[in-house]
């Protein structure tokens, strides 16, 4: 089968399109025919070698930790999983990715596919879905009625956040940039913060701070203070401190995502119920996904990209 995969860390010239040997798979898992993959901000961390403390990866490595495709084998000891049944998941990070014709995915992490979308487009919901839900309800305990400032807006994780917490009845507070503003307001956002023209300000406190975006510690700090006594910052940003403050009770929590397979079975729902928009700003060959990588260095990516292997 055709892959992508890197030979060893390096900038993204060192993805190579190459012909592999089609995974097997053990038991408890199966086989996956990729109708898409999709570009993730990890996939560069983890190529580049930043991310080989969190995430030691075999080399070579294929990339792509969320994934969309038909189940094409069944490996020994599945249940609840059927030939030719469309699922999505959430991929092991250290585990080879699905940036190929077919990948191996523990079935206990797949969740089925939502219909009302293109299969290869679904795969842009796993894991940045779950990181909002998570974010949100698991972490921040969001709740109808309370406000929410959600920081770094315009990115995938963004997208789903604006849209899930506006869907439990907050109040949305998001920041983003020009070219994301409009999309940011359209996910339902009650204010959006042109964070490259004016300082982050809030008229009222915020019950909720949700920190999707690579700014320097002390900017995160500093936001700190618009968020009211008892209240809580999440943040998805491993690379910076997650601040609190004691003296007001505020918390603080670091999230790193997990795979769920009955949470991400609920976004599938909110989906197919006309409750969720999945946005894809592009849809690319697998052969060019080292070209992807390489403008996600540059910030020339408008929103998520969904890489199909044919």
């Amino acid at each position: 089968m055709k892959a992508v995969r890197f030979h060893e860390y390096g900038d993204p010239g060192v993805l190579r399109y190459e012909d592999v040997e089609q995974p097997v798979p053990g038991p408890g898992e199966v086989r996956l025919r990729v109708a898409g993959s999709a570009f993730n901000p990890v996939d560069d961390g983890i190529r580049g070698g930043y991310l080989q403390g969190p995430f030691p990866v075999a080399l070579p490595h294929i990339p792509g930790i969320e994934v969309a495709g038909t189940v094409d084998a069944l490996g020994e000891g599945v249940a609840g999983v059927q030939l030719g049944d469309d699922v999505i998941g959430f991929l092991p990070i250290a585990g080879d990715g699905a940036a190929a014709e077919y990948a191996v995915a523990p079935a206990e992490i797949l969740a089925p596919a939502p219909t009302a979308i293109p299969l290869s487009d679904a795969a842009a919901l796993p894991m940045v879905g779950l990181t909002a839900w998570q974010a949100l309800f698991d972490d921040a305990g969001l709740a109808a009625g309370q406000r929410v400032l959600i920081n770094g807006a315009g990115g995938a994780v963004g997208g789903y956040a604006v849209q899930l917490a506006k869907g439990a009845g907050a109040y949305v507070i998001a920041t983003a940039s020009p070219r994301s503003v409009a999309r940011v307001r359209s996910a339902g956002a009650d204010e959006v913060i042109d964070h490259t023209a004016a300082d982050v300000t809030v008229a009222e406190p915020v019950d909720v701070l949700l920190n999707l975006a690579r700014i320097a510690p002390e900017q995160l700090a500093a936001l700190v203070a618009v968020v009211r006594p008892g209240g809580v910052v999440v943040n998805t940003v491993p690379t910076i401190p997650t601040p609190a403050d004691d003296e007001r009770g505020v918390r603080a929590v670091g999230l790193l995502v997990r795979s769920d397979t009955d949470q991400l079975g609920h976004l599938v729902a909110l989906v197919d119920r006309g409750e969720l928009r999945i946005d894809v700003a592009e849809r690319v060959p697998l052969t060019e996904l080292a070209a992807i990588h390489a403008r996600a260095a540059t910030g020339d990516l408008p929103g998520r990209v969904v890489v199909v292997p044919s």
